[in-house]
């Protein structure tokens, strides 16, 4: 059994206890062999579930990732610094799921603090794609990828700073959506780079993730980038029509197509763009510049936030503690700590934030990259005057072998230009299965990628819905 969200809420025949028990089943019977979650947490579901299964979502099954704090339980981080760390609070968007009756069957494993290219910088262990040998699943939300990928859960949750959502989505073929900046609270959601990240969704179909969303979203006053008008999105009963859908404007830049795109990725893209345009709807060939400028943007800006958020973590005022009276000096103990118990992608970009923050640089590269991510955004603004949706891939390339990339992080980092842009200024985006192609004898899932303006979520829902429909029909 393998239920959208959507029908388990509309279908009485299925009671919340079988669904529940089957899904935990599932989980740990898979976990045994892809590893997507870090621990079960069986105590909360006999805590909640009796409660949860009276109302309208009937205890769905998700999975967290093990960033989002859950008061009273582990949230590790994939850390060695985190491992025991017990929360004393809940994020925001748990409190907003327990008021929606959702119900977290375990917490999900991920890239330490959250950095990682491939799933393979966690404390704990690796995860494995259910679509390839010895695959990785995507990147620091692969985990929750996984789970939703294999039938472990109906959904999950995951953060997205530069593709973590999007891209595991794309490489396990399933949806992941990035909403826009500020649509859900931040508040206990350990920050990797608080400026460009954001909780999202992993689901099955686009109607879940609205779903799901929904669920999550809302103003906070705890949240300080919180957007007063996330409520407006939470309560609306707005749908967009196909008679307006019809009139959207799709823009497909044309930076989008570079020498680095997969020939099979590219070929699929096209074609599904051409599906577009003979169903009616306007889709025109665009020139985005400042798009190929956002690698080295982002990888000037977010080390630059690692370097800063993850200073307090000296095993003094936060993270593992050891024994202070034993080191020569302060300045010995703080390297002891951080040298050990951090692990060797986030010493790196730490190390490079500190780079590009240091007096003799900052103005060099720090505020030039702040300078180009205005003109990005301008950019942006520019276009959606004129469109409604910016379509791209997801990915240039399928999930690549575990391992095959760990000393060549650079070409990992390359990974990155069609889902950044969207984390840079702010925009919400999405991911949706394109389709399989062929690499290494393997039939491998890729995705496409859909962007609007701010604050415009029931356009990229209601296009979602459209292209999904386009997709699964034609393929």
């Amino acid at each position: 059994m393998h239920i959208t969200l959507k029908d388990y809420i509309s279908n009485d025949t299925l009671k919340a206890q079988d669904v529940v028990n089957h899904y935990v089943d599932t989980a740990k019977k898979i976990n045994a062999e892809y590893f997507s979650f870090v621990r079960f947490h069986d105590d909360y579901i006999k805590n909640n579930i009796s409660e949860f299964s009276k109302r309208h979502l009937k205890a769905a099954p998700i999975g967290i990732k093990d960033i989002i704090f859950t008061q009273d339980y582990i949230s590790s981080c994939g850390s060695k610094m985190m491992e025991n760390y017990v929360s004393p609070y809940s994020a925001t968007c748990i409190v907003n799921l327990e008021k929606n009756w959702w119900l977290m069957i375990g917490k999900t494993n991920m890239d330490e603090f959250a950095m990682g290219t491939s799933t393979e910088s966690s404390y704990f262990w690796t995860t494995k794609n259910i679509y390839g040998t010895d695959r990785n699943p995507g990147w620091s939300s692969g985990w929750s990828a996984a789970a939703v990928a294999s039938g472990a859960c109906i959904a999950a949750l995951g953060t997205d700073t530069w593709w973590s959502v999007r891209q595991p989505a794309a490489c396990c073929g399933i949806v992941g959506m990035k909403p826009t900046y500020g649509m859900v609270s931040r508040y206990g959601v350990q920050a990797m780079a608080a400026s460009l990240n954001q909780v999202g969704v992993l689901t099955q179909t686009v109607d879940d993730a609205e779903i799901l969303l929904k669920a999550i979203a809302g103003f906070d006053p705890k949240d300080s980038q919180s957007d007063p008008r996330a409520d407006d999105f939470v309560n609306s009963e707005f749908r967009i029509q196909n008679s307006e859908l019809m009139k959207f404007k799709i823009g497909v830049p044309k930076e989008a197509l570079w020498e680095g795109l997969d020939p099979q990725i590219k070929k699929l893209f096209l074609e599904t763009v051409e599906k577009l345009r003979s169903s009616w709807i306007v889709v025109e060939d665009i020139s985005l510049p400042m798009l190929e400028y956002s690698v080295p943007m982002y990888y000037t800006l977010m080390p630059a936030e690692i370097s800063t958020d993850l200073a307090r973590f000296d095993g003094i005022k936060f993270g593992l503690q050891s024994d202070s009276m034993k080191a020569e000096t302060l300045q010995k103990y703080y390297e002891s700590i951080r040298s050990e118990w951090f692990g060797d992608e986030v010493k790196r970009r730490i190390l490079l934030g500190s780079f590009v923050l240091s007096s003799a640089n900052y103005e060099w590269y720090y505020l030039k990259a702040q300078r180009a991510r205005e003109e990005l955004k301008a950019e942006f603004d520019a276009t959606f005057a004129n469109y409604d949706i910016i379509l791209t891939p997801t990915v240039p390339e399928v999930a690549w072998k575990v391992g095959t990339r760990n000393d060549d992080p650079i070409k990992m980092y390359l990974a990155d230009m069609y889902t950044i842009p969207a984390n840079i200024a702010g925009l919400p985006a999405m991911s949706l299965p394109m389709g399989m192609v062929e690499d290494q004898w393997e039939m491998m899932p890729t995705g496409i990628q859909v962007m609007a303006q701010k604050r415009s979520e029931d356009k990229l829902f209601a296009f979602g819905k459209y292209l999904e429909k386009q997709l699964t029909t034609n393929n």
